[in-house]
């Protein structure tokens, strides 16, 4: 999938709050709330390296899911997506790699300025690890409605 499509572009764009879904090591689902970063053909999300059980779940079993399903948490956007994923934990800069998504992170919580400013009163909560999502498949309900058939996009490599 070369990119989004653009309806589920815009809405993981909107979006406060998204459902990232990774596998326990019980093979059980275990459901995160966290703000998603979309740059390019890809979803980011950051997480506090004191949270490592999170990433040790991501580590252990690549394959996570996005859903975007809070209607409060798009505006006025209007939709919900679930996005099968490849994931990546990037560990290699945990007190900056972050930052290049800071735009986008501080556009949509704009009270990450102010953690910011006390970021040396708080040093761990921006020791921080990035997770790539590479898409591989959508699920996408225009109009919110889950009663109704999908609109689905399928990565080209995952459909050879």
């Amino acid at each position: 999938m070369p990119a989004l499509p653009y309806p589920v572009a815009r809405l993981i764009d909107a979006a406060l709050v998204g459902e990232l879904t990774a596998i326990g090591p019980d093979e059980r689902p275990i459901t995160y709330p966290m703000v998603p970063l979309l740059w390019g053909d890809r979803i980011f999300l950051t997480s506090s390296v004191l949270d490592s059980a999170k990433i040790a779940h991501i580590k252990a079993n690549p394959r996570v899911s996005l859903s975007i399903t809070n209607p409060d948490a798009t505006g006025t956007m209007t939709g919900k997506v679930t996005v099968q994923c490849d994931a990546r934990v990037a560990e290699d800069d945990l007190h900056a790699g972050w930052e290049r998504l800071l735009h986008n992170w501080t556009r949509k919580d704009p009270s990450t300025v102010g953690l910011l400013k006390a970021r040396l009163g708080f040093p761990l909560i921006f020791e921080r690890t990035l997770i790539e999502l590479t898409p591989r498949r959508t699920w996408f309900w225009p109009d919110g409605r889950t009663d109704h058939a999908p609109q689905i996009t399928v990565a080209a490599e995952v459909a050879r």
